[in-house]
């Protein structure tokens, strides 16, 4: 065995000389200096003065307190500060920064509970004082017990509740609810109706506000990150198609079980006694005829006073009246509400044993299942209540009594325990192991009668249940039951109490031991040499060995012997496993062992022999209980015995054990019905064994130690980690009084296939940020050193805020919950996904480019087609089109003007309903004329020169191009600036002006009044713009002659506009790329004079421009014009004015649609009722340049199908910089198309099809129909060589309509020249192609099209110069987006972008600042999961930061730009270490 055993406690002179050994390697030397001083100074002062300076410290949870220990995180924490690396602290807004004091600071009350009760300072002004002195006790934590994350036995009101509901569902009749009030209160309760007192949180954040630069921050992480990573993990290569995660390899070094397989440990044999009951209720009769007035319990008040005693008689009558009211008294003689069997919830407060006493026995009494659970604070189920208290209840006639029969197989009662994941299970226990259970304690406790006990835990279910309630009864003991609202206020009262009562059990936890250390003040009248035993009841907790030796050292002078203290280990499923017994003259000492941590995170018990620093000592809980068989299997798989030096789960046989999960059988076969097998395969007994959910191995002796916990159990790369063990370690970091009264949790979650560390603290009141960063800052290093385990994310919450179970400890599953469900709302967070995600797929390594003949012959070989199609042919349409070559858009007015005087170009008003304005073509012509004069006369123009056209969506801008035209000039289309935000709108127009080279500006009279004042003079000088021509005044003359132009390929106008990536462009268009343009159009959307077209798209650019000057004119079709900006104060207009004037063809862009989504979202059956009528709609084009958004307008046919808008008539357009429209669903080709695609295949530019809900599949949608005369081939970016329909690649357009090229009036449309004639490296070299710079994909339908061909479908994927290249692969933003949306109900809205080789993350926030920090480990979540990508930056910021274009389409890298620049003014910046 790898374990030895000593007895007492280390000399001053041995803990100096260890000490001084352990940390040698760590602390530098002096130079010159030699001999034993050349260390450090003096390490402390002597023993004594080390723990009289511990007695009244508040500073940490003394369970978890270590001399050793927090020297090792101390002295790995000093060797960090020598390589420390500069991380940048997370920017927050001053609004979170809040300071507040203690003063001011006022914890509020706990109510009643469970298990994990808090420490005494949790509400009462009594353990100020003692929390304000000075640290006496050093390096120890402060308060709550329950700060370890792998204590799940707390109840919590939550999870009664949600058991009691499934008790009430249960196959039985009724539910009886027994319950009352503690006596001395003036109010009893009524009949159903339970007080709850309910605590309110008040939220304290602290802090300073940060100041610095996000840019500078951003410098600081990347240098972080170039340092390697930790651990090193073995790389290998992995397919384009199937990324698989890196799988964690064995460590070749790790340590190994190298012992003989353990032998199973039986307890000695449990004797014999002839006087024993024959079952427990048979005991109370016995004792309450026999000894009637001898003390059974007796409940203290709040200020330690006896409340009331109960004696064995008055057990015994009572119990016998509530039983036989149980019986008799609910419902009829014939028809009886409760039956033997039936489950009774017992619900009383933890100030009232007695009642639950009488309670308790008077169901054993009635044969009913007596179920104890915690009041609750939410709503109750369906149930009957009854009321104990002896005035309500009918007396038993003299003749009736119970009938008391031997223990059997019935159950005898339901104890409940709360699992990992927060579900609740009730544990069932029979009569006999009852019995059973009790014998087996009496014998290893040594009970005799009439002895006095003192218990201080939960007397509903565990340690408190078994001695102060059942083994009690059976004895005949006298317990003091010392309740947890007495313990708040006096931390020593359990100690009086034994005192006062000559005790000679104390049944206490580890926090109850620290506690009285914490309030001990070298009181003369403390004599505990009347303790025989202080059972520790959490003994299986590694850590309590450390309040147990700090208790013993102090009160030893007080008469307490060392063998006094007996720690337990226990389970609800197998009731007491091991005890420590309290014999005087022992010839077994105390077993201890130094364990390698290390050793123990590969299950491995291994004797710290080189004197590390990350060890662990644990003690001995005693030996197996009389009459079990203990062995210890492995914890996963098969239950197979483990060698002597491995740690495994402990398994019981005996029959004084839980005996299945109430009403779940399939768990409780796993648990309760084990058999345990050898190495060569047979079983080792015959019986079943029950797990006992405690990890740790069997020593020398038979003695029986404990590591951990399974619900405490954190697997990690496949290495094994216990929760309690990193509580610890982060409460031993400096300054420990950081944690608010010690309350931290830890726990794991599953990122990526794997188990990561989370760590929720709460932090002080006072703590500033910088103090909050720096702790957080060495927990993470020191647990790293001290683990080997990289910690996922840190989270800080302000004092009192996490859940709490009733006795004030804190409620891990729930705190867990919140944290999935991003409702933990912390002040400060910090996330190291860098260091602890060490199984991300490799990085993909780029191949050597293939040359284009290997491609060529590649495809050939695979039967993989080039992907290329085209539209139809744009042929001699109708009589309009004379010339091709020829037709101007001055001839195409004059036309319509002769022949179709009728038309409209209308525009809808504001909210009635009536067209507002409208206007002919004849008097658009006569208009225009008008207009040209105008720039005749007062411009001075030549033919030629350029015009900026700035007027508001209308008629006035029509009426203006057509005269530019008349006159022989240049339009350009220009958006006016915004009176509301002119400094921001304001220099787009002087660009586009100044860009342009425009000769003069036309507007209306308000805009150049707006142009002129004070506010846009501040921003733009308007003397050095060219000169603004009003045409509100329009002269009467006509010009004297029409321009028409000479040459088919001459400038029409420049289209300005800026794209996704932020580039501001111009692009020429030429009269017959217009006259095309319009053709294509006209013949893909049948657009013929008797056709009424709806458009709600900005004028200004694109084929929002086409469709609202040209197409109309040329078409001859009536157009309904309705400007995007009005359907802010009437979202409905668009679809009135579609229903109204009975449209069947309308147009939109994604930030119209989704505008209608969400503004008119709950008031379909209004607009119903108004009539509005979307039948007649046969096509709902929606113009964007990007991929569709398929969730979107999914949303909204969704939404208006009541209305009658059928589903295939909403469609996308595609359009870009160098061709408008290329793609428009027309009338009579076939409904879009929608493919999935595999998304990591996507990354590698390979297009996979695979079916709807596979996963990592993504929707694509057809982008609408190639228009007529245009061609498409998708081409590869880099090598331009065409690419077979399997690939990704950029979309090549050859068309009529193309754009010319770009203007920027500088020579630098050179550089962009391969945009717009480009030529296949290969193939087909002559034909000219334009680059659209998206990237996409072409696939070729079983539909058809209208001339009976097969449809080929084109698929937009994104930008090129918005995808991003990480990890050697291509992301494209919408699918990251996509993502993070979906992560967190709060986020309104995000864009992502990339920074040097960071992933930011920049959310909008809809909800409160303080739930900011939730959203940042569900963003860094949700980005790995589906993407296998880091986030580097999450900036969370108010909603509208991220900039929109007018198309409703994201402006990335403006909004990088703010960001580098600090100009966001963000809620919070956190920086993923």
């Amino acid at each position: 065995m790898y374990l030895y055993l000593f007895t007492g406690d280390i000399t001053q002179k041995g803990y100096e000389k260890k000490r001084s050994k352990l940390i040698r390697a760590y602390v530098p030397h002096a130079g010159g200096m030699e001999g034993p001083m050349s260390h450090r100074a003096p390490l402390g002062p002597p023993a004594a003065a080390r723990f009289h300076r511990r007695r009244t410290s508040g500073t940490r949870d003394e369970r978890y307190r270590s001399d050793v220990h927090t020297e090792a995180v101390q002295a790995v924490l000093a060797r960090h500060v020598e390589r420390k690396v500069a991380v940048p602290m997370p920017s927050k807004r001053r609004s979170l920064v809040v300071q507040t004091s203690m003063d001011a600071y006022t914890p509020p009350d706990s109510s009643s509970g469970s298990d994990e009760e808090a420490g005494p300072g949790d509400d009462m002004s009594g353990m100020e004082h003692w929390m304000s002195r000075p640290s006496q006790l050093g390096p120890v934590h402060l308060g709550s017990t329950s700060s370890s994350s792998s204590s799940t036995q707390s109840g919590g009101s939550g999870n009664a509740g949600r058991l009691a509901d499934s008790l009430a569902h249960a196959r039985i009749s009724y539910t009886v609810t027994l319950f009352s009030t503690a006596r001395g209160n003036k109010h009893n309760l009524v009949l159903a109706c339970v007080c709850v007192c309910v605590c309110v949180c008040v939220v304290f954040i602290t802090g300073v506000p940060v100041s610095s630069r996000v840019s500078a921050k951003i410098q600081q992480l990347v240098n972080t990150l170039k340092q390697p990573r930790r651990p090193p993990l073995r790389e290998f290569f992995v397919d384009d198609f199937d990324e698989l995660l890196e799988v964690q390899q064995p460590d070749p070094n790790q340590p190994r079980p190298e012992g003989a397989e353990m032998i199973p440990v039986r307890g000695e044999a449990l004797g014999v006694v002839t006087n024993w009951p024959p079952s427990l209720e048979a005991a109370l009769q016995r004792w309450g005829t026999i000894s009637p007035k001898a003390p059974c319990l007796t409940s203290l008040d709040t200020a330690g006073k006896p409340l009331y005693v109960l004696t064995y008689g008055k057990l015994w009558s009572r119990s016998i009246k509530l039983a036989y009211n149980i019986l008799h008294k609910l419902g009829s003689k014939q028809e009886p509400m409760v039956r033997p069997g039936d489950r009774v919830a017992l619900v009383f407060p933890n100030n009232d044993p007695v009642a639950f006493m009488v309670a308790f026995y008077g169901c054993l009494l009635a044969d009913v299942v007596p179920v104890p659970i915690e009041v609750l604070e939410t709503s109750w189920p369906k149930l009957l209540w009854f009321v104990t208290e002896s005035k309500h209840l009918s007396k038993p006639p003299r003749d009736w009594f119970p009938h008391i029969k031997d223990a059997n197989n019935d159950t005898a009662y339901i104890e409940y325990k709360t699992c990992k994941d927060g579900s609740v299970l009730g544990v069932t226990v029979t009569r006999i192991a009852l019995l059973t259970h009790c014998q087996a304690l009496t014998q290893s406790c040594s009970y005799t009668e009439a002895e006095t006990i003192v218990n201080v835990l939960d007397f509903k279910k565990d340690v408190g249940l078994w001695h102060g309630i059942l083994t009690s009864v059976m004895n005949m003991m006298h317990v003091i039951s010392v309740p947890y609202s007495l313990m708040k206020v006096n931390p020593l009262s359990w100690i009086q109490k034994v005192c006062q009562y000559k005790a000679k059990v104390a049944c206490v936890k580890s926090r109850d031991m620290h506690w009285a250390l914490v309030a001990h003040k070298d009181q003369k009248d403390i004599n505990l040499s009347s303790l025989r035993m202080l059972l520790v009841a959490d003994g299986s907790n590694p850590w309590s060995i450390s309040s147990c030796d700090a208790f013993l050292n102090v009160f030893q002078t007080k008469g307490l012997r060392a063998e006094v203290i007996c720690p337990c280990a226990s389970s609800p499923e197998a009731l007491t496993v091991a005890i420590r017994r309290p014999v005087e003259d022992s010839s077994q000492p105390p077993g201890r062992g130094v364990l390698s941590m290390q050793g123990l995170t590969y299950g491995v018990v291994r004797v710290d022999t080189e004197e590390r620093l990350s060890v662990l000592t644990v003690q001995d809980v005693g030996t197996v209980t009389p009459g079990g068989l203990v062995c210890v299997v492995k914890p996963e798989g098969v239950p197979q015995l483990c060698q002597t030096d491995e740690i495994g789960e402990l398994c019981v046989c005996s029959v004084a054990t839980g005996t299945s999960y109430y009403g779940l059988t399939g768990m409780t076969k796993n648990t309760f019905e084990v058999y345990p097998v050898s190495s060569s395969g047979g079983l080792i007994s015959e019986y079943a064994f029950v797990r006992t959910g405690l990890l740790g191995f069997i020593g020398p002796g038979g003695l029986v130690f404990i590591t951990g916990k399974m619900d405490g159990l954190i697997m990690v790369s496949g290495r094994r980690h216990n929760a309690d063990d990193i509580v610890a370690t982060a409460l031993a970091v400096e300054p420990m009084k950081f944690v608010y009264r010690g309350r931290i949790a830890v726990f794991s979650v599953t990122v990526l296939r794997d188990e990561r560390i989370v760590v929720v603290a709460e932090q002080r009141p006072d703590s500033t940020e910088e103090d909050s960063f720096q702790w957080m800052s060495r927990v993470l290093q020191a647990i790293d050193s001290i683990h080997g385990v990289g910690v996922f994310c840190l989270a800080l919450v302000p004092a009192n805020t996490l859940p709490k179970t009733p006795l004030g400890g804190i409620h891990l599953s729930e705190i867990k919950q919140l944290y999935l469900e991003g409702g933990l709302h912390p002040c400060n967070v910090l996330m190291c996904p860098h260091t602890c995600v060490t199984n991300l797929p490799k990085p993909r390594q780029k191949q050597p480019e293939i040359g284009p003949a290997s491609v060529m012959v590649g495809n050939l070989v695979s039967g993989k087609r080039i992907a290329q199609a085209s539209g139809r042919d744009l042929g001699q349409t109708d009589d309009n089109d004379q010339v091709k070559h020829a037709l101007y858009k001055t001839q195409g007015a004059n036309k319509q003007r002769k022949h179709m005087t009728d038309i409209d170009l209308s525009l809808p008003p504001l909210l009635q309903g009536a067209v507002s304005s409208s206007l002919t073509c004849l008097q658009l012509h006569k208009r225009a004329e008008r207009v040209a004069a105008l720039l005749m006369e007062r411009g001075g123009l030549q033919e030629g020169d350029h015009v900026a056209l700035v007027y508001p969506p209308g008629i006035d801008l029509i009426a203006a191009f057509y005269g530019c035209l008349y006159a022989g000039c240049v339009p350009i289309t220009v958006r006016p600036p915004h009176p509301q935000n002119i400094s921001t709108t304001l220099p787009t127009v002087k660009m586009i002006v100044e860009v342009s080279h425009s000769a003069c500006v036309m507007t209306t009279a308000v805009i150049c009044k707006l142009l002129r004042s004070k506010e846009a003079m501040a921003t733009v000088d308007i003397r050095n713009w060219p000169p603004v021509l009003d045409t509100d005044d329009l002269p009467k003359k006509k010009p004297p002659a029409l321009y028409k132009p000479t040459n088919p390929d001459g400038l029409a106008y420049l289209d300005f506009s800026v794209s996704t990536t932020g580039m501001l462009a111009g692009v020429q268009m030429s009269h017959n790329a217009v006259g095309a343009f319009c053709r294509s159009v006209k013949l893909q959307c049948e657009l013929y004079p008797s056709r009424e077209v709806a458009i709600c798209l900005d004028p200004y650019c694109g084929l929002g421009f086409v469709l609202w000057c040209l197409c109309s004119v040329y078409s001859g079709h009536q157009s309904i014009l309705i400007p995007p900006v009005e359907l802010e104060s009437n979202p409905a207009l668009w679809l009135l004015a579609v229903s109204q004037m009975r449209v069947r063809d309308t147009f939109c862009s994604y930030s119209v649609m989704e505008l209608c989504t969400k503004g008119l979202g709950l008031q379909t059956e209004a607009l119903k009722a108004r009539g509005l009528d979307l039948s007649r709609v046969r096509a709902c084009v929606v113009v964007a340049e990007e991929r569709p958004r398929m969730s979107l307008t999914h949303s909204f046919s969704k939404l208006f199908k009541d209305l009658g808008l059928h589903p295939r008539s909403v469609s996308t357009a595609f359009g870009c910089r160098v061709n408008l429209a290329i793609c428009l669903q027309g009338t009579s080709g076939p409904d879009p198309t929608t493919v999935y695609v595999d998304m990591r295949a996507l990354r590698h530019d390979r297009v996979r099809l695979v079916e709807r809900g596979s996963p990592h599949s993504l929707p694509l949608m057809e982008s609408g129909k190639i228009l007529p005369g245009v061609r498409i081939i998708i081409a590869n970016p880099e090598t331009k060589g065409p690419l077979g329909d399997s690939h990704l690649g950029e979309i090549w357009v050859h068309s009529a309509h193309n754009g010319s090229g770009y203007y920027s009036g500088y020579g630098e449309e050179v550089l962009q020249s391969d945009h717009f004639n480009s030529r296949l490296s290969f193939g087909d070299t002559q034909t000219v192609w334009a680059r659209t710079g998206y990237l996409g994909f072409l696939r070729r339908t079983e539909l058809t099209d209208a001339n009976g061909e097969r449809h080929d479908a084109l698929f937009v994927v994104g930008a090129l110069e918005e995808a991003m290249e990480l990890r050697g692969m291509r992301y494209h933003p919408i699918d990251i987006e996509t993502s993070v949306i979906r992560a967190h109900k709060s986020i309104m809205e995000c864009a992502v972008f990339p920074w040097t080789n960071l992933l930011v993350v920049v959310v909008e926030l809809e909800g409160s600042e303080q739930e900011a920090l939730d959203l940042v480990p569900m963003v860094t979540k949700a980005v790995l999961e589906e993407h296998y990508l880091i986030v580097g930056v999450v900036v969370v910021t108010d909603i509208g930061v991220i900039p929109i274009n007018s198309r409703g389409e994201k402006q990335r890298m403006h909004l990088r730009d703010g960001f580098l620049q600090d100009q966001l003014d963000p809620i919070y910046v956190a920086y993923n270490m």
